[in-house]
């Protein structure tokens, strides 16, 4: 496992393939233009079809403040509508601000695939409108929705996993935190993809990669105070920086998944030293070649493929043992 005493060391510079994509296709967090246009620049990347042979489904749920979309994706091995099989909660990425189902289809259906697993897309209420802790709440409602409803969609209440991508990941390690702390529903694994855990941007990654492809730390900083909203990012609470939790034991067993040139790729590695000290079964990837968000890239440039297959491989192993 990666440690942050040599996740720096002799790192290798940007894949050339994902630098030749971003050439064509430029993309970049900044909040300059404010909320809308950030939320818009996500939107309007272009995506290719992935696995359009799919089942899916879009439903509305109730949520603490009002319905919740979810979008529910079926593998191919639940194509003949008899078969139940493992769950995946899946939070998008977005920096608590952007992101729906749309911009992060691609990517649930290859969760969908990768582990053989109905993937529950959640559609969380987004900053700086609805600051923390709307985001976690809605989260918590729809996973007891999963729970509470897995016949019904044809997954296995038993089997039930959280994952996410950036903020998605920091919601999905609070979700497992708090189905622990409350004893129900079970979480058999969690996924977690350059997540901000920590909140400390003391982490030598974050100086490091202050200027980093995709992200850097200006872009953090702005999407944490809209987040936070009133909160004192100085002392930010559990639920908003769970790597900041007293007591990490006797939570599901993790993947962790970092990039070499993230400035949250240091926030990963602690979480995962923590729960590895605390006796949780734990791996945690640095993809070393690779930028935040880089499970966007899977399936065009083929070290991000690698790295997210390596993800979903662990995830496939947890959930069908």
């Amino acid at each position: 496992m990666p440690s942050l005493d040599n996740a720096a060391a002799e790192k290798p510079d940007v894949d050339p393939i994902l630098l030749k994509v971003l050439d064509a296709v430029p993309f970049r967090l900044s909040t300059d233009d404010g909320i809308d246009a950030v939320r818009q620049r996500l939107r309007d990347l272009p995506r290719r079809a992935v696995h359009p042979e799919l089942r899916v489904e879009d439903r509305a749920i109730n949520g603490p403040a009002g319905a919740i979309d979810i979008r529910i994706y079926w593998p191919p091995s639940s194509s003949d509508r008899t078969a139940v099989t493992p769950v995946v909660l899946y939070f998008h990425g977005g920096g608590f601000v952007m992101g729906d189902l749309d911009t992060h289809d691609g990517s649930c259906r290859q969760h969908a695939v990768g582990a053989d697993a109905v993937v529950v897309s959640v559609d969380y209420r987004l900053a700086p409108e609805h600051p923390y802790p709307a985001a976690i709440e809605d989260a918590w409602a729809a996973t007891v929705w999963v729970a509470e409803h897995g016949p019904e969609i044809g997954a296995d209440s038993t089997r039930i996993a959280v994952a996410g991508d950036s903020a998605g990941g920091t919601i999905a390690a609070v979700i497992a935190q708090r189905a622990r702390d409350e004893k129900a529903p079970p979480i058999a694994f969690q996924l977690l993809w350059y997540p901000s855990t920590m909140w400390d941007q003391s982490l030598p990654s974050f100086t490091e990669n202050a200027t980093a492809l995709i992200l850097d730390t200006t872009a953090i900083a702005a999407f944490s105070r809209w987040y936070a909203g009133e909160i004192d990012l100085s002392n930010p609470p559990v639920a908003m920086a769970p790597g900041r939790a007293e007591n990490l034991a006797d939570l599901p067993p993790a993947y962790i998944g970092v990039a070499g040139h993230d400035p949250l790729r240091d926030d990963g590695i602690r979480y995962g030293e923590l729960l590895a000290a605390a006796g949780v079964p734990v791996e945690v990837h640095n993809a070393q070649t690779m930028v935040h968000g880089y499970v966007g890239y899977a399936g065009v440039v083929p070290a991000a493929t690698a790295a997210l297959e390596r993800g979903l491989g662990a995830l496939r192993v947890a959930l069908h043992g």
